[in-house]
């Protein structure tokens, strides 16, 4: 397995910044993404990666944002917790609907 190196978001944004900045002075935004790469010692897919993900954050590329993905988490988080409640409380209702039969049962009995 490889390690991952984690960057700050300081050197995520400088790269990108370098990239928006420096793609003009090559002939593609690939290359530009190669050779900023290389000399900040990350991988070119990782630079590309956060470049794709700038580009989508600031409405120059389509998809969810950054900010949007998380709110989604965080609504999705707050469903499944909604709906183990929802079934820890159905079941607990059926628990004391049964048990409130068996004693209407017995005093009925009586």
């Amino acid at each position: 397995m490889k390690n991952q190196i984690s960057y700050s978001p300081e050197v995520r944004e400088r790269a990108v910044r370098l990239v928006f900045e420096q793609q003009r002075e090559h002939e593609s935004q690939r290359s530009a993404i190669k050779s900023i790469a290389s000399k900040i010692g990350c991988a070119a897919e990782t630079l590309r990666t956060w470049v794709r993900r700038a580009e989508t954050d600031q409405g120059i590329r389509g998809g969810m944002s950054t900010s949007d993905r998380e709110k989604l988490k965080e609504l999705e988080r707050e469903n499944r917790e909604l709906k183990r409640a929802n079934e820890i409380l159905r079941k607990a209702s059926a628990y004391f609907a049964q048990a409130e039969l068996v004693y209407g049962r017995l005093q009925f009995a009586k």
